[in-house]
């Protein structure tokens, strides 16, 4: 999970840009949104590993 709090650290930086960088505004807006994108990715991604652990556990 550390990999999704440096995620969510990219998109935050790119929100705070956006907030300061008016003339880039969408820009950095449209790089934040992508970066939320790969922490939902992330996210699935990690509930799937579990998932599969989980049914391996109980098949065996």
């Amino acid at each position: 999970m550390n990999r999704l709090v440096e995620i969510r650290r990219q998109e935050s930086l790119c929100r705070e840009r956006a907030a300061l960088d008016f003339e880039r505004r969408v820009f950095w807006l449209a790089q934040a949104e992508e970066w939320k994108q790969r922490a939902v990715d992330e996210i699935a991604h990690h509930f799937r590993e579990c998932n599969l652990a989980h049914a391996e556990l109980t098949a065996a």
